[in-house]
């Protein structure tokens, strides 16, 4: 059984995520509810959760404050928030999970089902991070979290030469030459990239733009990355990534 707490100052929200749990998530118990800072930290000590839901922007607190104010994070952190505007790719580079009310069940479930698999991962870097992206004022000066075999890693998004493809799993190469497999597929990292100056050239590859040294023509064509490697071009794709490769030059 998971042990959860529910920080929200807003009663409604606080019971109807408690039902949702109690209803449908056989294996989650709620230990407490509460509806400020003070109250949260305390039932954190008391119950010594798994999983904390925890309410971002309250009446006179956030969340942040409430762990920031905890000599040490032993549980997982799902925020919620209504504010879907909030943050969403900070939290997402920073793996970090959160949830848009009002709550969706089979959101919840998924949430529920990430929070398994990162117990005993630790979260205070996670969380530390989370916080240096926040301040970010540009997307390209995050830091993404690459959970792999031998640990997290984080890597700025701008050192990202490209990322590859490999059945449920992608590898990810920096500009340092380094290689690092991830248990996440290709198209979660199109979805967080693609406004960042990436561009899905192939079914296999999502590119750096920036990092494109050369283009060969050809029915598709391929392209020859910083690094050294030579990418093909799918011929469904050549026509979007011209159109990219001349606006950056446009604007360059």
């Amino acid at each position: 059984m998971l042990k959860s707490v529910i920080v929200d100052d807003e009663s409604k929200s606080g019971e109807s995520l408690k039902i949702l749990i109690e209803d449908f998530c056989d294996d989650v118990v709620v230990s407490a509810i509460c509806k400020s800072v003070d109250e949260g930290i305390a039932a954190i000590h008391e119950h010594q959760p798994d999983v904390v839901f925890l309410d971002i922007q309250m009446q006179r607190e956030t969340g942040f404050d409430l762990l920031e104010r905890l000599p040490e994070i032993t549980f997982e952190v799902v925020f919620t928030t209504a504010h879907s505007e909030y943050a969403i790719k900070a939290f997402k580079f920073s793996a970090i999970d959160y949830l848009l009310k009002p709550i969706d069940l089979e959101e919840l479930k998924a949430s529920l089902a990430k929070v398994r698999k990162k117990i005993g991962q630790g979260i205070g870097a996670r969380l530390q991070q989370l916080m240096r992206n926040l301040k970010e004022t540009s997307g390209e000066n995050y830091k993404l979290a690459l959970p792999t075999a031998d640990g997290l890693f984080f890597v700025k998004v701008s050192s990202i030469v490209y990322c590859e493809a490999s059945s449920n799993y992608t590898e990810i190469v920096t500009d340092d030459g380094r290689k690092h497999i991830v248990s996440r597929t290709l198209k979660e990292y199109d979805e967080m990239l693609s406004e960042y100056n990436f561009y899905r050239i192939h079914n296999s590859y999502l590119i750096n733009l920036n990092a494109v040294k050369k283009y060969i023509r050809g029915e598709g064509g391929s392209v020859v990355m910083t690094t050294g490697q030579c990418l093909d071009v799918s011929k469904r794709k050549k026509e979007g990534f011209l159109a990219r490769i001349a606006k950056r030059e446009a604007a360059g």
